[in-house]
């Protein structure tokens, strides 16, 4: 079965998924107590809003430079290694942070790292992998990512809960790992391509009609996607209300954890069924099921449902993460693949700004059952335009060029 499972994969790929894994380990020991430890600041649901929405919108303007530049010089790992070092920098100086806007300047400079290395990472897995597999290469990708993510958020628990850390100390701590995840990088490879004289350039017009139209979708679809932060503020305070806030917050932690577990279990059966059944189906079903979930926060509070939607938000984001992915190399050219996931990578980005806020303010002066049903008729909207997109570009996903031999020399 591991055999089946690995067949077509190559070291790169399971070398960057290891990087993604501790990389991911100590950015969801950060994460899973970041909107606590604003609110410890001072900071309001606004500033929750704002950090998680700012630090996202800056870094997607990174991304398409780093990708259409990873194009033009045909090389993508520099790019990678300096976006992951600029974020272990970052999350040391968050541990140092005393003030709540300290947070948000450093979290914009932690997010700037992702967004140097996102786009020519997924590039260099793309160029990494056939296309017949690509899917399950993106799909095992996000498993050893999303695995860090539990251990991170199962580190975070047992630091604050056991052994009664405070919330600097354990980003401290998680800082540290975020420099460890630099040593499995050093035996990463780009794979030998000429540099591109002539691509898309910076051009979204320039790209194929059904990509534009696609990273439109998931553009209204990120458009309501607000920060997981807002999810765990949400338990918190509905367990705040029945046990101290200490322990409100370990079991707030404790969700957020069920939610990387499905996640991770799910990543790579979604990425192998998105590899037989098509993108858009699976898209179409993360998109529905997230905006269903949404609502579901917004009306339903007990014990129970609450462990539903967080196993229902993980769920979510196995069927859309990884889909979204290959599905935007799917239809772009070859030569211009860093640039066409920067361009994607960049469009959802910039809305994130606005989606924090939106939320953040409807949170605070409607109630945060507003937020949840401006994020769900949200996520609800994208699947109608994507099934409207399949019907007129039935073929989308399908390669716009075909797939170049594989080079004897590539790892």
């Amino acid at each position: 079965m591991r055999k089946r499972v690995l067949a077509g994969i190559s070291a790169n790929i399971l070398l960057l998924g290891m990087v993604s894994l501790l990389t991911d380990l100590s950015s969801e020991m950060m994460v899973s107590i970041l909107p606590m430890y604003i609110t410890s600041l001072g900071g309001s649901a606004f500033a929750v809003g704002l950090t998680g929405g700012l630090g996202d919108s800056i870094a997607s303007l990174l991304k398409v430079f780093s990708g259409y530049w990873s194009d033009r010089t045909g090389r993508r790992r520099p790019l990678v290694f300096f976006g992951y070092a600029a974020s272990a920098l970052a999350k040391l100086a968050l541990g140092l942070s005393t003030a709540w806007g300290h947070i948000v300047g450093f979290r914009a400079v932690e997010r700037t790292g992702k967004g140097m290395r996102d786009a020519p990472r997924d590039a260099i897995i793309a160029d990494s992998a056939a296309f017949e597999v690509r899917g399950k290469a993106f799909g095992i990708h996000q498993t050893m990512d999303s695995a860090g993510a539990i251990g991170g958020s199962l580190v975070a628990l047992l630091l604050f809960w056991a052994f009664g850390l405070s919330y600097k100390t354990i980003i401290l701590v998680s800082a540290v790992v975020a420099f460890a995840s630099l040593i499995p990088f050093l035996w990463v490879k780009d794979v030998r391509r000429e540099p591109q004289k002539r691509s898309l350039g910076l051009n979204f017009i320039a790209m194929p009609r059904q990509l534009r139209y696609f990273v439109a979708v998931a553009a209204v679809f990120a458009l309501g996607n607000f920060t997981s932060w807002f999810f765990v503020l949400r338990a918190r305070d509905f367990f705040a209300e029945r046990v101290s806030e200490h322990r409100a917050a370990a079991i707030a932690i404790g969700l957020y954890c069920v939610f990387n577990v499905v996640y991770t279990a799910f990543s790579v059966p979604v990425g192998m069924l998105s590899d037989r059944v098509g993108r858009g189906k699976v898209l179409l079903a993360g998109y529905s099921l997230l905006g269903l979930t949404f609502l579901g926060f917004a009306f339903y509070r007990s014990v129970e449902t609450y462990i539903v939607f967080f196993i229902l938000y993980g769920l979510t984001y196995a069927l859309v993460k990884g889909a979204e992915r290959a599905f935007v190399c799917d239809m772009s050219p070859e030569n211009v693949r860093g640039t066409a996931l920067g361009t994607f990578y960049t469009a959802v980005g910039l809305v994130a700004l606005p989606s924090g806020i939106i939320a953040g303010v409807l949170w605070e002066h409607v109630g945060p059952w507003a937020a949840f049903v401006y994020g769900g008729s949200m996520g609800l909207i994208a699947a109608a335009l994507l099934l409207l997109g399949m019907r007129i570009w039935p073929s989308a996903g399908t390669p716009v060029c075909p797939p170049a031999p594989a080079d004897p020399k590539a790892p």
